[in-house]
């Protein structure tokens, strides 16, 4: 069967994986390479964050998680952290997913940590190594495409391609410092943010922000040193740490995800900040949308 992916993020390139690999013909499009997609914004840290009561979310980041696992590639290693509760909060749906209990306002566990960047690059060559075809091109629409099915994971630009007004832009502000050595990623859910440490080996993210509706990627200073200030807090190791880059990105966020085939569209978008989390089981699904007809 000949499939078109309009996107070239995690979504995209895991659909296309999936489905190169079941036997279909398979061309990527997309308006970008994956180095400028939201996802190479991305922090890394697999578990989906926010309180999404959605079951799905849960199966999703568990056969991600598996998928990690089994995997030996560049910019993937598997890391100890903890995730910080603000007091009171119920407990997180997503506990049974990464194997993990909570200990008053704290969950510890062990999870997949991604340098996004580096690992969507050697997924791209995968992708390409099974034989799919990659055009970066504005789609503005799916007619004209020489497919049989499509799959929409283009991100923020899915949600006008489908004629969905439900998603928006969520902005989220990253700095890259060099990492001083770091063996576990915090982050910290009890402000009225989510402040974020995640270590890489060369460089460690800082997070972050949300903001709504947000339509540009220009760093703020301001916001730039706010976020340092708080992960020198969170992480005093970091005082000294050389500030490399900052990086703007736009989540696609949707109330929940849309995960369905209408007619000849398998559509799979508003993942919101969670892309890499859910990623590889939303792909599953794709491939057997698609597959079912």
């Amino acid at each position: 069967m000949r499939v078109t992916v309009a996107g070239a993020g995690m979504a995209g390139l895991t659909s296309a994986y999936r489905l190169a690999e079941a036997g279909h013909e398979v061309t990527v499009v997309a308006a970008a390479p994956p180095a400028e997609s939201t996802s190479a914004v991305a922090g890394g840290v697999v578990y989906p964050p926010g309180h999404r009561l959605d079951e799905r979310v849960v199966r999703w980041t568990a056969a991600s998680l598996a998928v990690f696992r089994g995997q030996d590639a560049p910019g993937l290693r598997f890391r100890r952290g903890r995730v910080l509760l603000a007091p009171g909060a119920p407990d997180p749906q997503w506990l049974p997913a990464v194997g993990a209990a909570r200990d008053g306002d704290r969950v510890e566990f062990t999870t997949a940590v991604v340098d996004t960047p580096v690992y969507l690059s050697w997924l791209l060559a995968g992708v390409r190594a099974l034989g799919v075809r990659v055009e970066y091109r504005t789609l503005t629409s799916f007619s004209g495409l020489d497919a049989d099915v499509v799959v929409n994971a283009a991100g923020l630009g899915a949600g006008p391609l489908a004629g969905d007004g439900s998603m928006v832009p969520v902005g989220g502000q990253v700095v890259h410092v060099a990492d001083p050595g770091l063996a576990e990623f915090v982050v910290d859910e009890t402000g009225p943010g989510v402040t974020y440490v995640i270590p890489h080996g060369t460089h460690a993210v800082c997070g972050g922000t949300e903001e709504p509706g947000r339509g540009d990627t220009d760093p703020n200073p301001g916001v730039t040193a706010d976020i340092l200030r708080r992960c020198r807090e969170l992480e005093p190791r970091l005082a000294g740490a050389k500030v490399l880059r900052s990086l703007v990105g736009l989540r696609p966020f949707r109330r929940e995800v849309r995960l369905e085939r209408t007619g000849d569209v398998v559509h799979c978008y508003g993942h919101g900040g969670a892309g890499i989390t859910l990623a590889w089981g939303c792909a599953a699904d794709v491939a057997a949308l698609v597959t079912a007809g």
